[in-house]
């Protein structure tokens, strides 16, 4: 996997809009609106997952949007275990919770025990997108001090990139000059005395670079948990190619016009699955005309394609026209989410699941898993990346990796096993964690437990009659608390 040059700004509507019956405030008095978040993590140890994982905390940044209603970054909160609000000028610390948290928009709400502290505060207003050239003001508690800090930049640029938080998803951004630091992150960016945009992540390798999520964005998230649930974003879940080069269109029989992109993959069970197939040439999106690098014009800025699709959710339709052999098509595709694409996705607020059997440790393949292990097996790298563009989630739920084994008289002279994918146990096919789980564990132990490891010249065999001595022994051992956990 590629490293990210982006990091995150923590340190180691529908959209709801501001209360109408409370008069503008002065730009002072804004700030007791804009919280410090203190927040006592723990994360989740993939190496040795029955183990409670590492402790940590840091600090971010929130702000009012309305009663009892508190907006930062999901990764100012994520895996939390305590969180701590201070409000500006004040040394009293106010208990808070995670009402909503998205990762991937890097988005949460957050509430207090008790609001009637901040009753009287002035509520932000959710804005527009700025224009280029225009100045904004960033607020926030990032490091170099415990108080607030106040800094102004330009917006230099609108654009469709990658969100680091969970390391697989893109939407809008907009990158500003504005000297943005650790601490920042969850802050609001002001314009006219409007939320423009939440700090959220900057660039290792430049100055005075920053980059906030727009109110599209924003929107989004809050008009999503209006139902008390957030639901994540929709997909077209389609793979497309740009068309700029000349020889190529000639090829494919295109005008010399820039409109129009190739079609290279279509995800099996997604929402242009039966509809688009690979090698359709996709020229418009809900009327808007595709160009040769797969941009369209909206609100007067070219963007990324998929950012019709960003603001609109499961149920949805949008309509496609597109060229399929000879033949023009004009088509509804209805939208929906694709859960397995958060394979690609860093996972938080959910427990590692494992099985340990005889001292062989089997955990199903994440990112967080393929971060941790940095698995070097071909098989598992095939897996991992087709997983999603050739459908193998459609025969495999998880694909189940033997991680680590814990020595034990049982597993003496297993070594070169491990960081191998499980095919069959007992000569049946291993397809999720709890079907490993069904299989290692039947009602009578057989004679021997057959495990058959992809690009193994020989399986791994255990005496059934022996497991349960070893499983004893093992846990004894090691402090293994629980030998198995199947739930997230």
């Amino acid at each position: 996997m590629r490293s990210l040059l982006l990091f995150l700004l923590t340190l180691p509507l529908a959209a709801q809009q501001a209360i109408p019956d409370k008069p503008a405030a002065a730009p002072s008095e804004v700030y007791r609106s804009v919280v410090r978040i203190e927040s006592a993590v723990q994360v989740p140890d993939y190496a040795t997952p029955w183990n409670s994982g590492r402790f940590g905390g840091g600090i971010g940044t929130g702000f009012i949007i309305g009663d009892n209603k508190i907006l930062t970054n999901a990764h100012v909160v994520s895996n939390t275990r305590r969180l701590l609000i201070t409000v500006h000028g004040s040394p009293k610390k106010y208990p808070a919770r995670v009402e909503h948290i998205a990762h991937d928009c890097d988005l949460a709400l957050l509430s207090v025990e008790d609001f009637s502290d901040f009753e009287e505060f002035p509520v932000f207003d959710i804005g527009g997108v700025p224009e280029l050239e225009s100045q904004v003001r960033v607020i926030g508690y990032p490091i170099g001090g415990q108080r607030l800090s106040v800094t102004r930049g330009v917006v230099s640029r609108v654009d469709f990139s990658s969100y680091s938080h969970s390391r697989a998803d893109q939407h809008l951004v907009i990158q500003i000059d504005a000297a943005i630091n650790p601490g920042n992150s969850g802050g609001p960016v002001l314009q006219d005395g409007k939320v423009i945009g939440v700090a959220f992540q900057g660039r290792r390798d430049a100055d005075n670079t920053g980059y906030i999520i727009p109110t599209p964005v924003v929107r989004r998230f809050l008009t999503d948990i209006e139902d008390g649930h957030y639901d994540h974003y929709v997909d077209l879940a389609i793979s497309t190619f740009p068309l700029f080069n000349q020889a190529m269109r000639q090829a494919l029989k295109l005008p010399d016009d820039d409109i129009g992109v190739l079609v290279t993959n279509v995800v099996p069970s997604g929402s242009c699955d039966g509809i688009l197939k690979a090698g359709d040439i996709l020229t418009a999106i809900d009327g808007n005309p595709i160009d040769s690098a797969g941009q369209i014009l909206i609100d007067g800025a070219k963007v990324d394609l998929n950012e019709i699709v960003e603001r609109k959710f499961a149920g949805d339709t949008v309509q496609l026209r597109f060229r399929s052999g000879d033949t023009w098509h004009d088509r509804d595709v209805a939208l929906k989410t694709l859960p397995q694409n958060r394979m690609y996705a860093i996972q938080y607020e959910k427990q590692p699941r494992y099985i340990v059997f005889a001292g062989l440790v089997f955990q199903p393949l994440d990112t967080n898993l393929f971060a941790t292990a940095k698995f070097d097996d071909i098989n598992v790298r095939r897996l991992y990346e087709d997983y999603l563009s050739e459908g193998i989630f459609t025969e495999l739920e998880d694909i189940v990796v033997l991680t680590r084994i814990e020595s034990d008289p049982i597993n003496s002279q297993l070594s070169g096993f491990t960081g191998k994918v499980v095919d069959t146990i007992n000569g049946e096919k291993v397809t999720s964690i709890k079907r490993a789980h069904e299989l290692l564990h039947p009602a009578e132990p057989p004679p021997f437990f057959v495990i058959e490891l992809l690009g193994t010249p020989r399986p791994i065999v255990i005496p059934g009659a022996e497991v349960a001595a070893a499983n004893e022994r093992i846990q004894r051992t090691y402090a293994i608390d629980q030998l198995s956990n199947l739930e997230e």
